[in-house]
């Protein structure tokens, strides 16, 4: 009888391991300011994005895909919570510190048996919590010879670059696993953020590429206020030494604390190129206009050069589950945190309810579930993805997420897409970029700017889509701004944003609609 029971309860443990491995593993891997202008899956004609493209081919790729916060540390918060900046409290990067106790996505998949961890970026001001393991950068993390803090709270500096380290711990977090446990490996990548420095190996690679200026480069902001008062301009506010390695001096160079932590061979090898290009700027002498899109080129190549390493290890972790015999159950996601600027409106850097920042660009990728090669152009958010996650791996979340699960979408079974978008920008502060909260329907965008700028924007992204004409109080477009006002103080409620609330039933010139 004893026998009996034992080989009972191992048939059941077998059986248990058996169900765990078939549910689905998950890979996200989220980078920081990846322009979707700048991915070849999305038509960009600056680079080849050979991996991520590959995640498309094979999967699909969404084409209007959202932020709810376009900045960086939020952006995070929401994603592990599926819930708005005021609902899990880390609105900007300033004041904000996420308070890793709250409900995550990621709890509940450890709850219910899943191995987790988050490896790289991390930017959310408080050490992780619920992960089977984290090793994370502290703050922003440096490119070169990067710190990680690790579980016990020490710190490890790696020499090496940053986005070819943080594949290879999540690669050996992978080889040490349990297998018979699915995992849930989240990859925060440091790439694309500022100041872009290129790894060794790819310095140089966009040198001999003029690339054109967007059409509205120059942009006056002629009835658009909150642009006219920013302080993210390519022109004014991009800085030769910090952002574009144009030192006076190798003093100087070493007062910056990334350049300061290279090794020797990296510390030449960065001097050499960059000085050069320094000794040629002196000779040519350039001002106005040409100095400007001079520091437009460079801009793009370094950024360019930047975001070369991180497709080719994004490459690095699909070949890694395709080696293991991964790939058919593995869920894979690649997002930004939000979009950027690469020279619209002359600008870099993001916040803006404006399409460059305020879309993001996101690929799946899961041979069981999702047709090869699909685009879809639902409207969807970052918001979503948490739930997303829990409905794949069959598990019920604890707390009630704001997020609308993509499963149904991915399947192609009964998805009932979102109608409209809701957006809440919150820090008055870094670029002079004024809060602001707002809505689209995909085809008409409203915003409410407040605190640096009080007023309303309204455009039509059919006839407009670079924004450049502000149609909020003219002519024509009364029924339209009234509707969307109704819609957006609705999904105001609904989500509960008190602080948007209150703004939204403050009288602002002009005062019709």
């Amino acid at each position: 009888m004893v026998k009996q029971i034992l080989t009972g309860l191992a048939i059941l443990v077998a059986g248990f391991a058996v169900a765990q491995q078939k549910r689905p593993n998950i890979l996200i891997i989220i980078s920081d300011d990846h322009a979707f202008q700048t991915i070849s899956a999305y038509g960009s004609k600056l680079t080849q994005t050979p991996a991520i493209d590959r995640i498309a081919k094979e999967g699909m790729l969404f084409n209007r895909a959202y932020v709810t916060n376009s900045i960086c540390g939020p952006s995070r918060a929401v994603l592990l919570t599926g819930r708005y900046s005021h609902k899990n409290g880390f609105k900007d990067n300033v004041s904000g510190r996420f308070d890793s106790s709250q409900h995550t996505f990621i709890k509940d998949l450890t709850r219910s048996g899943y191995q987790t961890a988050w490896i790289g970026k991390w930017h959310l001001e408080s050490a992780p919590q619920g992960f089977s393991y984290w090793k994370v950068l502290p703050g922003q993390g440096s490119y070169f010879n990067p710190d990680f803090i690790k579980m016990d709270n020490s710190r490890e500096r790696i020499n090496g670059y940053a986005t070819t380290i943080i594949e290879d711990i999540a690669e050996n977090w992978l080889d040490g696993r349990d297998t018979s446990k699915p995992f849930c490996l989240v990859i925060g990548h440091k790439a694309t953020h500022r100041t872009w420095m290129p790894d060794i190996q790819d310095i140089g690679r966009f040198d001999t590429v003029n690339f054109p200026l967007p059409s509205n480069f120059y942009d006056q902001y002629q009835g658009r206020r909150a642009a006219a008062v920013q302080d993210m301009t390519v022109d004014k506010t991009m800085i030769m030494g910090y952002d574009l390695k144009m030192f006076p001096s190798k003093e100087a160079a070493d007062k910056e604390g990334s350049i300061r932590r290279m090794t020797p061979e990296q510390r030449a090898a960065f001097d050499a190129y960059y000085g050069a290009i320094k000794q040629d700027l002196d000779r040519r002498g350039l001002t106005g206009k040409e100095l400007v899109e001079w520091k437009y080129q460079r801009y793009m190549r370094d950024y360019l050069a930047t975001a070369a390493s991180l497709d080719r290890n994004i490459g690095r972790a699909l070949d890694y589950l395709d080696r293991h015999k991964l790939t058919e159950n593995t869920l894979v996601v690649y997002l930004s945190d939000q979009g950027f600027y690469m020279g619209e409106h002359g600008w870099f850097d993001k916040r803006f309810m404006y399409e460059e920042s305020f879309r993001t660009p996101m690929v799946m990728r899961f041979p069981k579930m999702i047709q090869p090669g699909r685009v879809d152009s639902s409207l969807v958010m970052n918001l979503d993805l948490a739930p997303t996650m829990l409905e794949l791996a069959g598990v019920k979340s604890t707390e009630k997420l704001q997020g609308q699960s993509l499963l149904p979408l991915l399947k192609e079974s009964n998805y009932k897409g979102r109608k409209n978008l809701y957006y809440h920008y919150y820090e008055n502060g870094e670029h002079a970029v004024s809060p602001h909260f707002g809505i689209s329907n995909g085809r008409y965008k409203l915003i409410r700017f407040y605190k640096r700028v009080e007023g309303w924007e309204l455009y039509d992204m059919q006839t407009d889509s670079s924004e450049m004409n502000n149609l909020y109080g003219k002519a024509g477009y009364e029924k339209i701004s009234r509707k969307l006002k109704k819609e957006l103080s609705g999904m105001i409620r609904r989500y509960e944003d008190q602080e948007a609330l209150q703004i939204i039933e403050q009288p602002v010139f002009p005062a019709a609609f």
